[in-house]
């Protein structure tokens, strides 16, 4: 394949950019999927790079009609290229555009591909005086208006990870008009507060701001720089260093060697990190530090200052109703367990919880089993919302733990997560496991497609 692919070009229309020189259409291309690019003017001014696979790979453009949407927004310190860092099987945006929808990605101001402002410079303290309220105030709203508008659609699925789960919730519990154009909540990895996380990443929240101002500046932290491309193109694919490397990775986000293609380990270090603001950090010291589980507005130190940002003092509750499915990890350090679980009871429509015993933080973005654990049963949960639901505690499913014959005389053997989950009559629980990871049931194809 060239990695100077174009995009598919589409002159009539005038919101259209020429993506040829963009790293992310050149992924896009490469695999041999249509991709758009576009540039989102927030209410504050700043450009954020919007990107969009309209269909599946050789389909046909003029045949394809109007699809489903689903929306794509990415964490902290990386970018849009995470939803398509691995090869089609295993890259979310790849599996969506492949199974019938129309898949758009969002970059939050200050990454790679959203750091223009029609005022400010990338270089005035300015530009980065932001935190994920900004993200969650003014970028997600012009994000998902602008694609409402250009597809003459009223609804969509939303799938975020980390800190793009952080902005949902502020957003969708503040702004009710928003909140009902979302058809379905996909959390994966979900982050409101970050008193139980462990590694680097905490320690780093847990410096005084003063401190981390002095340290870092007031302006970008932990941008995509030629250090890092050096590094991860001559240093972490060699013998002995891509353990290195890797090690980095696991502290950070959480141990799980075995899920993880090392032969991409210089593609995924040369598209991370991809910045953020000091101020986005100094913000999460103030999640930090927060007594009662709410949703924590940045401090600006005042209750009037407070008042003129946000028209709020200090913190709000989740107070949306849309439908959320939850993804987690034991082995995140991130967003550990125990976070998890104090988030789930404040969560006012939670249709499904799988906690995923080795997984990691950024599995849900790289992890080789992907597939099996989250993407079909994103596919299956909107295949079957609003049909049948019950309880059901499962990794693995009765048929592939072998039990088929125990499941066919009434007998429940659905085992380890916690949640509710919509079956099929021949085939209500189903998933995978740590032993069973690469398997589905045959019934649960029949059901997908």
């Amino acid at each position: 394949f060239d990695l100077i692919g174009l995009c598919f070009l589409f002159p009539r229309d005038p919101d259209f950019l020429l993506c040829k020189n963009s790293g992310l259409c050149k992924i896009i291309s490469y695999w041999g999927y249509p991709s758009e690019a576009y540039d989102v003017v927030t209410e504050d001014g700043f450009i954020l790079g919007v990107y969009r696979i309209p269909y599946g790979k050789g389909e046909n453009s003029e045949r394809t009609g109007k699809r489903p949407i689903f929306y794509l927004q990415h964490g902290m310190f990386v970018s849009a290229s995470s939803w398509v860092a691995n090869p089609p099987y295993t890259s979310l945006a790849f599996t969506l555009a492949d199974s019938g929808y129309d898949v758009w990605m969002g970059n939050s101001r200050g990454s790679v591909w959203s750091q223009k402002h029609v005022h400010y410079s990338p270089e005035s303290p300015e530009f980065w005086a932001f935190s994920f309220d900004e993200m969650a105030k003014y970028d997600l709203v012009a994000t998902l208006n602008f694609i409402m508008k250009k597809t003459n659609q009223e609804k969509l699925y939303y799938v975020g990870h980390s800190q793009g789960t952080t902005i949902a919730f502020a957003a969708f519990s503040t702004n009710p008009k928003l909140a009902q154009r979302i058809e379905f909540f996909f959390a994966l990895a979900p982050m409101v507060s970050v008193q139980h996380s462990r590694g680097p990443l905490k320690t780093l929240m847990s410096i005084p701001p003063s401190l981390l101002k002095v340290i870092f500046g007031r302006k970008e932290l932990f941008p995509k720089s030629a250090l890092s491309q050096f590094l991860s193109s001559q240093m972490c694919n060699r013998k002995g260093f891509n353990i290195l490397c890797t090690d980095f990775l696991f502290r950070v986000y959480g141990y799980d060697r075995e899920n993880i293609n090392m032969s991409r380990l210089d593609v995924y270090l040369s598209q991370n990190p991809a910045g953020t603001s000091v101020q986005n950090i100094v913000h999460w010291n103030q999640v930090r530090i927060q007594k009662s589980f709410l949703f924590q507005v940045y401090d600006w130190g005042n209750p009037t200052a407070n008042m003129a940002h946000f028209n709020q003092v200090h913190a709000f509750k989740c107070s949306y109703n849309i439908p959320t499915a939850i993804w987690s990890g034991e082995q995140d350090r991130i967003a550990p367990p125990r976070e998890v679980d104090n988030l789930l009871p404040k969560l006012p429509n939670l249709i499904y919880h799988k906690k995923i015993p080795y997984y990691n933080h950024i599995d849900f973005l790289l992890g080789l089993d992907t597939p099996q654990e989250f993407f079909h049963e994103i596919l299956y949960l909107i295949k079957m919302y609003m049909k049948h639901y019950r309880p059901c505690r499962f990794l693995v499913s009765a048929w592939e733990a072998g039990r088929l014959q125990g499941w066919e005389k009434g007998e429940t053997w659905c085992s380890s997560w916690e949640g509710t989950f919509p079956f099929l009559f021949s085939a209500p629980c189903w998933g995978s496991g740590k032993e069973n990871k690469h398997l589905l049931t045959p019934t649960m194809h029949r059901g997908l497609y």
